[in-house]
């Protein structure tokens, strides 16, 4: 089944889908995967919403956004279905920008559809160099950008300069409008089920997407929440081009983390993530285990917590080992309330083709 968005069209994909995985998630097997298919990031049935730009091959309005999925090769997998979504790298996985650019490199030799790059910008008590890493993604010739975090209008205005397509993530309404100011072509609307840092107004996709599609006058795709057909239908019923997954790209048998973490994400529900970073005014949601109790139960002391508090359960590096070895405990690791909605381990193909079934387009 082939969708038509605007979201489809402008990024050449079939299926509105974006894979929005953490960035340790995020290979080139995984992100060749999901673009070939296109189910979330491309579609190809006709809908009534106005299509503005032209990016072709995309096929379903789906988006395999960037989770910590480092390297290209997942990236490949979801490239080369027939359908596809668009697959995003993530550019700060990449320990250098001269690392980003030979992984650019290397997605190049696996697929000749589109494919993006994610930039987050974010508080760091090591800033990398975001300039450069910039400076890597358009010389590479990138023409797909998603840019996400704090302030990002210096990066955006090179971008825009460069011919890129700009997709900025926000998670409130008043974080939209700012970004279509800035001058993106899409925003992501991450609502409150999202993995990673859902902001902290703590609003659902359900009022969202709506207000959105009420305020908004570029088109915007959703994020947070999303694995099925049923997710894909209600996000296009409630204005949105095209959905975002990442969470549930990660329980898929392209992805490049451990089988234990899949099945555990199987065996979980809606309820097996936690909040953390509440008193810090930087709330992330991950998974529910040990660690991310334990950093909870310190921020909920009395007189509360600073990050030095917590800096050592909250390190990256724990967090990489996690998907390594297989030890869901060892560290955190970001995980959506969509858990709840994962039941198997497909391949990427399976699982975009079966939200393709699912989604009934007749009736939006």
């Amino acid at each position: 089944m082939v969708i038509k968005t605007r979201f489809t069209e402008a990024l050449g994909i079939l299926v509105d889908i974006l894979h929005s995985l953490n960035s340790r998630s995020l290979t080139d097997k995984l992100l060749i995967s999901i673009q070939l298919f296109k189910v979330g990031c491309n579609g190809s049935v006709l809908l009534k919403w106005p299509l503005q730009f032209r990016m072709p091959e995309v096929n379903l309005p789906t988006i395999q956004f960037t989770v910590d999925l480092r390297f290209a090769s997942l990236f490949f997998r979801l490239k080369n279905l027939i359908l596809s979504g668009l697959g995003v790298l993530t550019a700060l996985t990449q320990p250098t920008p001269e690392d980003l650019r030979k992984e650019i490199m290397r997605c190049r030799t696996m697929t000749k559809k589109p494919f993006g790059v994610n930039l987050t910008i974010l508080p760091s008590i090591n800033p990398p160099p975001y300039l450069e890493y910039t400076q890597v993604i358009i010389d590479s010739g990138v023409k797909i950008v998603e840019t996400a975090g704090n302030n990002p209008r210096e990066y955006v205005k090179r971008f825009k300069e460069a011919g890129c397509i700009v997709i900025h993530k926000c998670t409130s309404i008043r974080h939209a409008l700012s970004a279509e100011k800035m001058g993106v072509d899409f925003v992501s609307v991450d609502g409150f089920e999202c993995a990673g840092h859902p902001g902290e107004d703590d609003v659902t996709n359900l009022i969202l997407l709506a207000k959105a599609a009420r305020t908004l006058k570029i088109p915007y795709i959703a994020s947070g929440g999303f694995g099925d057909g049923r997710g894909l239908s209600a996000a296009l019923a409630l204005g949105a081009q095209g959905i975002n997954m990442g969470t549930r790209f990660m329980a898929t048998v392209e992805a490049p983390i451990h089988q234990n973490i899949k099945e555990k994400m199987v065996a979980a529900n809606e309820r097996d993530t936690n909040l953390m970073f509440r008193t810090l005014h930087n709330t992330a949601r991950v998974f529910k285990n040990k660690v991310s109790d334990e950093v909870v139960a310190i921020e909920k002391r009395p007189g509360g917590a600073k990050f030095e508090d917590v800096r050592d359960l909250v390190s990256g590096q724990r967090g990489r080992v996690v998907f390594q070895n297989g030890n869901s405990d060892y560290g955190v690791w970001t995980a959506g309330q969509v858990l709840g909605l994962i039941d198997d381990i497909p391949t990427c193909a399976v699982l975009l083709d079966r939200i393709g079934k699912e989604t009934d387009f007749n009736d939006i």
